[in-house]
């Protein structure tokens, strides 16, 4: 049997549409510009979305999601307004969050109401400013209804980036 070649633009295509049913309507096209490009597992499944010879994000194997890379972070923070895929954090947390450490319930200011469990967040300060990305460990009313326990598992800093260059 003799598989059918996928075209850089047809790869392009579904990231997009990946990217928009993950993250709202038009982030495929802030994330990923016409000149992206793809490594391939060895099944030839997409597995991380490089621009500018930097990781943008990479699509986790267990559910077909992305997760963020901070320049994908600033990709989309600078086209999402607030609040939305985000949560705010305490000025106290906020250095915290910044290089990489888990986000905690009792530190978290405001959230997004309409994200869920699991899904890739942005993490701010009270003022908007990027922090990091991660994935969101509870529900908004779980967080709000506690003051234990980790809120935002924490993938990357915008500080800790900048220690690792």
């Amino acid at each position: 049997m003799t598989s059918i070649p996928v075209t850089q633009e047809a790869r392009l295509k579904r990231v997009r549409m990946m990217a928009d049913y993950q993250f709202g309507k038009g982030a495929g096209a802030v994330l990923f510009d016409d000149g992206a490009t793809f490594k391939l597992s060895k099944t030839k499944r997409i597995r991380q979305i490089h621009s500018g010879g930097e990781r943008i994000a990479t699509v986790r194997a267990k559910d077909g999601f992305f997760t963020l890379s901070m320049e994908g972070a600033r990709r989309l923070h600078a086209h999402l307004k607030a609040p939305a895929m985000r949560v705010a954090v305490a000025d106290d947390a906020a250095p915290f969050a910044a290089l990489g450490k888990t986000v905690f319930c009792k530190h978290i200011i405001s959230i997004d109401p309409d994200i869920r469990s699991m899904e890739e967040i942005l993490v701010t300060d009270k003022d908007d400013k990027l922090l990091a990305t991660g994935q969101l460990a509870l529900s908004p009313q779980e967080i709000f209804h506690s003051d234990r326990g980790a809120a935002v598992l924490v993938r990357s800093g915008i500080d800790k980036e900048e220690k690792e260059n």
